[in-house]
């Protein structure tokens, strides 16, 4: 059997994936193979997301990935209405609770988010909307991006764009690589590697999208 291009690893199953994706950890597998990359406009999971790639700075994803459900839980399954709500009892609750990260401005950061999150919806219709605006023309990016281009390419001028403006917005925790990383995960990009099992799927459902 020839060998797979830098970049990718096929497992003992038999499915070619990323090498992120492919590794021994079950969660990340999961995680690669069924919702990495494929293109999310439900205005909660966008939010969510964005949310967890700031509580995941300095972390590693897969320690946030196993603590997703009880960010849900903790956190009113990331409804960003019922959030904006939280004050000073909120943050204390979360702050006592071992199942999540206690990080007082993580914590602080994702009520202001919910609030900043209303306001865009006021005035876009849908988060989901606002956020697909800034999705990268096609032709701002390599047709087939090589390993060695993901590699190096932790921001692009639409996570900047996106960030730049989030923050001018008053959210926090959503710089460029955060930013970058979220586009990623919700399907505004598909980075899977060309010859990775998934990339067929998340293009088709690329293809298949309405965008809001």
């Amino acid at each position: 059997m020839a060998p797979l291009p830098d970049g990718l690893v096929r497992n003992e199953d038999g499915v070619v994936r990323c090498a992120w994706g492919g590794a021994n950890q079950l969660d990340y597998r999961a995680y690669h193979d069924a919702e990495w990359g494929i293109p999310v406009t439900d205005d909660v999971r966008l939010f969510e997301k964005l949310c967890l790639e700031g509580f995941q700075a300095g972390l590693s994803w897969l320690t946030i990935l196993r603590k997703r459900e009880a960010f849900r839980r903790a956190f009113a399954g990331f409804r960003f209405e019922e959030i904006a709500g939280y004050g000073t009892r909120e943050v204390q609750r979360l702050l006592a609770d071992s199942s999540i990260v206690r990080h007082r401005g993580k914590i602080e950061s994702t009520i202001g988010n919910a609030r900043r999150a209303l306001d865009l919806v006021e005035e876009q219709g849908s988060l989901a909307r606002y956020v697909w605006g800034f999705e990268p023309d096609p032709s701002s990016r390599p047709a087939r991006p090589s390993y060695g281009w993901l590699i190096a390419t932790a921001q692009t001028d639409a996570s900047r764009a996106l960030a730049k403006d989030l923050k001018r917005r008053g959210w926090s925790f959503v710089g460029p690589t955060t930013v970058y990383a979220f586009m990623q995960a919700m399907g505004l990009v598909d980075d899977h590697l060309h010859g990775c099992d998934a990339r067929a799927r998340v293009e088709a459902a690329r293809d298949a999208l309405t965008r809001p």
